[in-house]
């Protein structure tokens, strides 16, 4: 799928299309054909590894300077269920005349950027434009990883109630979004860096024109970034806690129910063994007494019930 947009003056998106494609539009790309790809290069004179760079979804996070242009690939969170959290790569491709953006997935951070919310960007102030996705992106972090803390305290309260399976996958699921979140977004604060470090670049001038606001809102991003990743460390370790918590819990209960059913095979054991001594096929005591019966089971009641104390009194119960 491919959508071309451009900012008018007056605030207003106006689409666009290959034909009538101008300088200063916004190139969206998700999940294209192959023509699709072949195309925009041509008209755009972008490297094609630039455009497919983002197609393999274990991409990390990098920067590539061409001589006509700058691919920025950064991962952005995106949310697959109520539990489950992943990231995608996002290329930004910058040059002279235009935006392009290529993803796998219509994410929820480009999502963001619309009619709707097209007076607070402009397709053709290239520099800020990225920043602003950038900033959206860790602004996206921060929101999922709220939720996650949210989804982790509920767990925990029906954990405490009763320990279901289903809970403890609820759980599994949230470490593993977690520590997708932790891996991009290491990889993402090493390319805000390296953007700081390009905006000395008097070569790339042309391309990434970095005014005043533009720095301070690439700082905003780079401390949205910082920020995201303490927030992934401190749930990371609440999250592995309460797993090592509750699996200690699991242990214990499991050898509190081992523990009562070994002091009830001892108890049970005592009048089978005083029954098959009685029940044997030999001359035994009591045979001819019309009350051996009733006497045998209190005798096995009796040393049951000691057996009972005994155990109960070393706490095996």
């Amino acid at each position: 799928m491919l959508k071309i947009f451009k900012s008018l003056e007056s605030g207003p998106l106006q689409p666009l299309t290959l034909k009538t494609l101008e300088k200063g539009a916004w190139i969206n790309i998700i999940d294209p054909t192959p023509y699709e790809l072949k195309v925009v290069s041509n008209l755009t004179e972008v490297e094609p590894d630039f455009l497919r760079s983002a197609l393999d979804d274990e991409e990390r996070s990098h920067t590539d300077v061409e001589d006509n242009s700058v691919m920025v690939l950064t991962n952005v969170p995106v949310m697959r269920g109520q539990d489950s959290y992943d990231t995608l790569p996002l290329a930004i491709i910058l040059t002279d005349d235009y935006f392009i953006t290529v993803c796998l997935e219509d994410t929820p951070v480009l999502s963001e950027f619309n009619e709707n919310t097209a007076k607070l960007f402009r397709t053709f102030k290239k520099t800020r434009f990225l920043f602003q996705i950038l900033y959206k992106s860790a602004t996206f972090y921060l929101r999922y990883l709220r939720q996650i803390n949210k989804h982790s305290d509920e767990i925990e309260l029906n954990l405490r109630r009763s320990m279901e399976n289903s809970d403890i996958l609820r759980l599994l699921e949230l470490q593993k979004g977690l520590t997708y979140f932790s891996a991009a977004l290491r990889s993402n604060g090493a390319v805000l860096d390296k953007l700081l470090r390009l905006r000395s670049n008097q070569s790339l001038t042309p391309i990434i024109k970095i005014y005043e606001e533009d720095e301070d809102l690439l700082e905003d991003v780079i401390i949205e970034n910082k920020q995201a990743r303490e927030m992934v460390e401190l749930y990371n370790k609440i999250l592995a806690r309460m797993s090592d918590t509750f699996s200690s819990i699991i242990s214990n209960n499991q050898n509190l129910v081992m523990k009562f059913l070994a002091a009830m095979t001892i108890i049970l054991a005592i009048p089978t063994v005083i029954s098959s001594f009685f029940g044997m096929n030999v001359p035994v005591p009591l045979a001819d007494d019309s009350t051996a019966f009733l006497s045998i089971a209190i005798l096995a009641a009796v040393i049951a019930g000691a057996s009972s104390y005994v155990l109960w009194r070393k706490n095996m119960f």
